[in-house]
């Protein structure tokens, strides 16, 4: 009954868009270009993948599944700044 009652909470918009720049927010702390970038288009192409869910249940899944993927970034981000090299990616001279 609890499990049941706890999939017809309804996200709402502004939870999932939430959601969305707290991804993209974590994935911008990355130091290196390869990995801050990759965790950017897993973002966006996440999120155009579930875009057309409509049944509760599965948006319901889906945010807790974005949920427990911001955790994992966060600590990655966390452990990859640890160990971060000191020079920067030609990709990131490029770009600045």
């Amino acid at each position: 009954m609890a499990a049941s009652a706890s999939a017809m909470v309804v996200t709402s918009r502004a939870e999932l868009l939430s959601l969305f720049r707290s991804l993209l927010r974590t994935a911008s702390k990355f130091s290196d270009f390869n990995i801050r970038e990759y965790a950017r288009r897993r973002t966006i192409d996440g999120f155009r993948e579930n875009r057309h869910l409509s049944d509760p249940a599965s948006v319901a899944a889906a945010f807790a599944d974005g949920n427990s993927q911001l955790d994992i970034a966060r600590r990655q981000v966390l452990v990859y700044s640890l160990y971060a090299p000191n020079v920067k990616s030609v990709m990131e001279i490029k770009y600045k």
